[in-house]
């Protein structure tokens, strides 16, 4: 198999470390990996907080949903959709000015320009992933940086317009460690040819077959069925309320209503 589709396929997320920083060498690689990453007009529009302080991956285990493991990875990588520099650029350079002069309207950062470096930077940050994972370094992904937004700003030092998307741990794989990766769905339920397909129950029942069978009737959440328990430890949690609110709160921003 392909050397680069077998490491895919092998990759697992890495939640405990060796106890040894990543070597500079290692990390420079990473960061390069994640710099090369296709991006919306060539514009860059993310940059990268490398967070090696223990005090702040301490306070960074526990704003992010309290997951203790955050604190033992030797490095953390937060992926920032970041357009504040384009701002400033425009700023630096008079295009206000231009725009005035010639009809144009001066647009500030909306939510387009948003989710454009959303993407950015959740690209990049699946490169380093990739870089990593290359040169021994394992890595888990921590969607909870979006939550307590006010919190992330002011520790990170965050300007308006750049809003932490993405979060990496990274360390070395203990030795003797063996990840088994976890399976995914059927092709045929992600992959359509030409044209969404909405399935009908009995896909949906096939396509989740291997959750449900998971399932324990005796569930602190008094669920009736897995997705019943996912709703209720997910979807439904306080965490994903916390995760809309800083988004909600983010936007708000972006859109000009805190201007």
């Amino acid at each position: 198999m392909n050397e680069i589709l077998e490491l895919l396929k092998s990759r697992s997320s890495l939640r405990k470390y060796e106890n040894k920083p990543i070597s500079r060498e290692d990390l420079d690689y990473i960061l390069e990996g994640a710099m090369r990453a296709p991006t919306a007009g060539n514009m860059m529009m993310y940059s990268i907080m490398v967070i090696e302080d223990q005090e702040k991956k301490e306070i960074l285990s526990h704003t992010c949903d309290n997951q203790p493991f955050i604190a033992n990875a030797p490095t953390i990588l937060i992926f920032v959709a970041d357009f504040q520099k384009w701002h400033d650029y425009y700023r630096y350079n008079g295009v206000e000015e231009y725009c005035k002069k010639n009809d144009l309207e001066f647009n500030r950062p909306s939510e387009g320009s948003l989710f454009l470096a959303l993407g950015d930077a959740i690209i990049a940050a699946q490169n380093a992933v990739i870089a990593a994972e290359s040169v021994g370094v394992g890595s888990c992904y921590i969607g909870d940086i979006v939550e307590h937004y006010e919190e992330h700003k002011k520790l990170l030092n965050l300007p308006d317009y750049a809003f932490p998307a993405a979060m990496l741990c990274l360390g070395y794989y203990p030795e003797g460690l063996k990840l088994t990766p976890k399976p995914r769905f059927d092709k045929k339920y992600i992959v359509f040819n030409e044209e969404y397909k909405s399935l009908n129950s009995d896909e949906i029942k096939d396509m989740y077959s291997s959750l449900n069978n998971r399932f324990s009737s005796e569930n602190k959440y008094k669920a009736e069925n897995y997705a019943q328990m996912h709703y209720a430890f997910k979807t439904g949690s306080d965490f994903s309320e916390e995760m809309a609110r800083s988004m909600r709160e983010i936007i708000k921003i972006w859109n000009g209503n805190k201007l």
